[in-house]
């Protein structure tokens, strides 16, 4: 890659790019997605994007995938290209302008770092050697005008050079005042007599550190880098030797000119301060170089230490962007923008944080580098606190012991409640704690006293104090800790909010509970301390665990890794498989050994698990081993992954999805022999991008012993011959009982289509078919002995195959003939007006037995009973039609009694087509009840034909009109049919359709008097306050009926305070600022 291919790392640009993405509408992301199809939009030699993967795909989801598939330069290009082609001018004229800048200013960083990387020598030479070859001296010889000219640049940047030697003593000074302050940090923490120096640094520990800001891997190096562990695993002393390293100029010398450590724990609680002032702390006579760091932020290192002290600013979404140093702000908004890479772009970030606070980072930054920090193993831990306690010189009698260490207990985890951390002597005295304990805890390091507080103390590191807070749950008692509910009470509300990630100071302390549950650990407690467990801890947990069959773990975002790792702590299978008895479903990602180990001693105790998404999207499966009983280890991860394939034939999972998963052919063997199992129940399979490809070659053991599989999704796999060759020819065994199959973005040929239908005729099992996103063009036709004719296929789906003309008339032929097809998708396909005409007269044939006719995207045609709508509904959506298409579309609507539900969205219709089309609206006995004409560029006289066969229909229950210059007058005829008594319409659609707050008195009156009015949708509308005050009174009326309203976030935000009490009162209103069509929720 060229030098100019790198202008894009490290500046931000990640952000600015997403900011871009999500500022499309619904329409333009669609339209966005589409031209990333499209090979003349792109670059050469590209790797396709699989549709099955780009079309449901939100915005930050989109950037992902495709940082996946281009370079950060390359993902720019991209972007500019489909901004022109989508006139999105004023966009491309910003992007042109950033990608100018980036490249003048890379061009004569180069330059200026490659002349002053000369270490001696004659510098004009040095400077005409780095000259040589550029545009401004291209030929090899030079003349007395080009040396001339050469000595006058030399001149010039001597005096550019000059000043800066002031900037080296700044630098110097900086480094001294920055390793004075490290070694005194230090030199004030509480470590055991006996510990080692740490700043003493190995040769290995050197290279690690190092390590950190280059690591081995390809592409750009990382421009912000997350430590993360568990507490007391060493991320802030890491951190210190990288700072205290750089200052004694060990490492980062050529890297980084100024490095700033911030510690979250000591800024949290400073006054409002500029970002200017925030560095100007650790410098000599705070007179900090502020031009100078502006001018080359790409030299500057921020070592944030402790993230999960910091509390993220309320309003981050309405939050506008700050770049300005000296704004007055709090200092958590502050590293909030420096996080985000608004107040520094090119800086780099060495950040440190506890593992639950991880998902906050991820919702600021894009593509962090993570460095998980492991420190002690589960049983260094275990040994450590045992022997710590064990050896405790305390002088306590036996009797005051076990109140004494239960109130210690008590007083760690009411502070973790109330996130406290120091504490004062009135809650020593409050706790009745003596000072005989307090002694010895502070001798022993358990407790140390605060250095700017009187009489205050703090336990030395947290994770004592989380540990000790959990012990509380454990021991003997009833009494809670902060005084309000009982002991077991506060124990349910700790795990379900340390499992949702709600709470986070608690997932920790969920996993020291569970861990000081096994019972070894528990007897040498109890002989330790001299304190006793309480007696119905385990009933209590598995009253809690009964819970779970009737609480939403997936809409609740429950975190199972979590959940698992709690369990495996325990090591108790009896009470793991008690717990784990009612887990109706699972969602895990392994990435790790770890997290296989847990997902292996979990899952296999899962009996009543009938749904699990297992993606094991790390290596660690992929190196090819070879399963033999008698070899097998305990620990081995064969031994793990065989764990979890046992659980398909000794449970009743009914649905897998494997999706992303990378495996080798002995892991993929191993599983397809226990789904063959007679005994396992499994009914619906997902095997999206699965890495390698060729080892979908073993799910032919399946289908020819599975009789119970109905379902498989092979989607965004390119298969190739031998695959799908193996994989079809199974279709027609009698064991084979599949009904339902995906093969999308599969790069399959029109002669594998036609093999994978001839095979289909012999088979009377598959029902459904979707080919989605792949190229048909080649193909000739679908009838004959060996075509779609003869099969028993109800179901087909040719969405974005790039069909030939020839295709439509032998499906129209093939419709006319048949009862058995009952939906066809074509989708994005040329259909155009005489692709229309001729469906629409198969469609009037009085043998057709079609029920929905899609030509769009199809959200619908993905697993039934995964989560997804059904119903019937014809979608005709961007298939290049016109009013003539209406014309036909409309006679056909007045004889087929079967249609329901019409998508003629993003084509270009008109008042015409509407006109057409209401012809067969206005008829009492047309079926239709689902009409989408959104972005079909009609206007309010298209609204008035809509009206006025509304006032004659009275079957239509949604009505979507969005993206349509309609206006407010269009929005008055409709209202007026809406206050009919008689209209069924449940659902309005009238987003970005121009409105003012003119139109909001003619909605109010469709709100108060409407019976059947339950969503309406008024997004991306200029209604002003005054307009949503109107709305909103008759939305306060008893006699309002409407269940979802969506309305811009600036005008949500002025009702949201209301909104919360009429909800308090009983109300099921709630208020979107955004409709996502991919959610179940919001789907029509």
């Amino acid at each position: 890659m060229s030098s100019s291919a790198n202008i894009y790392v490290d500046n931000g640009s990640y952000d600015k790019l997403l900011s871009y993405l999500m500022g499309l509408d619904q329409s333009q992301l669609e339209e966005f997605k589409l031209c990333l199809q499209s090979p003349q939009l792109l670059l050469e030699n590209f790797q396709k994007i699989s549709w099955a993967n780009l079309k449901a795909i939100d915005p930050i989801n989109l950037l992902c995938l495709l940082s996946e598939y281009f370079s950060e330069k390359q993902m720019w290009e991209v972007t500019l290209s489909i901004f022109e082609n989508m006139n999105l001018t004023s966009l491309c004229m910003e992007i042109r302008a950033m990608m100018n800048v980036f490249n003048c200013t890379h061009k004569k960083e180069v330059l200026l770092f490659q002349y002053c990387r000369q270490g001696n020598g004659d510098p004009e030479l040095k400077l005409l050697k780095t000259l040589r070859g550029r545009t401004c001296l291209s030929c090899s010889r030079f003349n007395i005008k080009n040396l001339l000219f050469l000595r006058l640049k030399f001149i010039l940047t001597i005096v550019w050079f000059l000043p800066h030697f002031s900037v080296l003593v700044h630098r110097r000074r900086y480094r001294e005042r920055m390793k004075a302050k490290i070694l005194m940090m230090w030199d004030n923490m509480p470590w055991p007599e006996d510990h080692i120096y740490l700043r003493n640094v190995t040769e290995k520990e050197h290279d690690e550190l190092k390590s950190l800001l280059y690591p081995n891997r390809t592409g750009a190096q990382p421009q912000t880098i997350i430590l993360e562990g568990i507490a007391g695993v060493g991320k802030t002393t890491l951190a210190m030797k990288t700072m205290l390293h750089w200052a004694e100029g060990f490492l980062f010398q050529q890297r980084f000119s100024y490095v700033f450590f911030i510690s979250c724990h000591k800024v949290k609680d400073m006054k409002d301060t500029t970002f200017a002032g925030l560095l100007s702390w650790d410098w000599p006579d705070s007179q900090v170089p502020i031009e100078e760091l502006m001018s080359h932020p790409e030299r500057l290192l921020f070592v944030i230490d402790g993230f999960e002290e910091m509390d993220m600013p309320s309003n981050l979404d309405n939050s506008p962007p700050c770049t300005d140093w000296y704004q007055q702000l709090p200092v958590n908004r502050i590293l909030f923008y420096l996080l985000k890479k608004e107040l520094v772009p090119m800086a780099t970030l060495l950040i440190t944080t506890k593992e639950y606070r991880t998902k906050d980072l991820k919702k600021l930054l894009l593509n962090p580098w993570f460095v998980q920090i492991l420190g002690f193993t589960e049983g260094d831990r275990e040994e450590y606190f045992i022997s710590l306690f064990a050896t405790a010189e305390v002088s306590l009698s036996e009797q005051n012991w076990p109140g004494q260490w239960s109130a210690l207990c008590s007083l760690a985890a009411e502070g973790m409640w109330f996130r406290n951390f120091t504490f004062t002597k009135e809650d020593l005295k409050h706790k009745c704690l003596e000072a005989h304990l307090l002694g010895s805890l502070l001798r022993l390091n358990i407790l140390r006293k605060v250095n700017d507080c009187e009489e205050c103390v703090t336990f030395t590191h947290q994770s004592f104090q989380v540990f000790l807070g959990a012990m509380f749950y454990v021991l003997w008692g009833t009494k809670g800790s902060i005084g309000g509910p009982a002991k077991h009470e506060e124990m349910r509300v700790l795990l379900n909010n340390a499992l949702v990630d709600r709470n986070f100071y608690w997932n920790q302390m969920a996993l020291f509970f569970f861990g000081l549950l096994k019972r070894s650990l528990i007897r040498e407690l109890e002989d330790t301390l001299c304190c006793k467990v309480g007696q119905r801890i385990m009933d209590e947990l598995l009253e809690w665990a009964e819970e779970l069959k009737s609480y939403s773990i997936v809409l609740n975002r429950f975190e199972f890794l979590h959940f698992f790792s709690c369990l495996y702590e325990t090591q108790e299978e009896n009470l793991v498989r008690q717990i784990l008895s009612h887990l109706l479903e699972a969602d895990i990602n392994i990435f790790g050994n770890q997290q296989l180990q847990v997902s292996s001693f979990c899952l296999k105790h899962c009996p009543s698990l009938s749904k699990l998404r297992l993606s094991v999207t790390s290596s660690i499966l992929q190196t090819e081993l070879t399963f033999s009983v008698e070899t097998l280890e305990p620990h081995s991860k064969i031994y793990q992954w065989q764990d979890i394939c046992s659980m398909f034939c000794n449970g009743h999972v009914s649905e897998l999805d494997l999706s992303n998963s990378k495996l080798n052919t002995s892991s993929m063997k191993k599983l397809c022999y226990e789904l063959r199992n007679p005994r396992c129940k499994l009914r619906k399979l997902m095997c999206k991008s699965i890495t390698p490809v060729k080892i979908l070659k073993e799910l032919v053991l399946v289908l020819h012993g599975n009789n119970r599989l109905t379902h498989l999704n092979l989607s965004s796999n390119n298969l190739g011959v031998p695959v799908s060759t193996m994989i079809f020819k199974t279709l027609r065994h009698s064991a084979c009982n599949l009904q339902y199959l995906w093969l999308e973005s599969c790069g399959l040929t029109p002669l594998v289509c036609r093999h994978l239908f001839v095979e289909l005729s012999r088979n009377s099992s598959v029902s459904f078919l979707s080919l989605g996103d792949n190229d048909l063009s080649g193909m000739k036709g679908l009838q004959g002995p060996s075509g779609m004719s003869t099969s028993s296929l109800k179901e087909l789906s040719l969405e974005k195959c790039n069909l030939s003309a020839a295709i439509y008339q032998d499906l129209a032929l093939h419709l006319s003939s048949t009862q058995r097809t009952t939906r066809l998708c074509l989708g994005f396909n040329p259909l155009q007006d005489d692709g229309v005409r001729l469906l629409c007269a198969a469609l009037t044939h009085p043998e057709c037995a079609l029920e929905r006719l899609v030509c769009g995207i199809d959200e619908e045609m993905d697993f039934p009973g995964i989560g997804y709508c059904s119903g019937e509904y014809k979608r005709l959506w961007f298939c290049q039609l016109g009013a003539p298409s209406c014309r036909y579309l409309s006679e056909a609507l007045l004889k087929n009694k079967s249609l329901t539900h019409l998508n003629l969205r993003r084509n270009k219709l008109r008042d015409e087509g509407v006109k057409f089309l209401c012809k067969a609206l206005s008829h009492p006995d047309c079926s239709l009840q689902n009409l989408d004409l959104s972005d079909c560029s009609f206007t309010a006289d298209g609204c008035q034909e809509l009206a006025n066969a509304l006032r004659h229909n009275h079957n239509m229950k949604i009505l979507d009109i969005r993206n349509n210059d309609v206006q407010d007058n269009g929005v008055k005829h409709l209202c007026e049919v809406l206050q009919d008594p008689y209209c069924e319409l449940n659902t309005l659609g009238l987003e970005k359709c121009n409105l003012t707050p003119a139109c909001c008195q003619h909605l109010s009156s469709v709100l108060t008097s409407s019976k059947s009015l339950i969503n309406l949708n008024l997004l991306e509308n200029d209604l002003e306050p005054s307009g949503v005050s109107i709305l909103w009174k008759a939305l306060k009326k008893s006699m309002c009926k409407l269940q979802k309203l969506g309305l811009k976030k600036e005008l949500y935000d002025l009702v949201k305070a209301e909104l919360e009490e009429l909800q308090e009162r009983g109300s099921f209103l709630r208020v979107k600022y955004k409709w996502d069509f991919n959610d179940l929720e919001d789907k029509w």
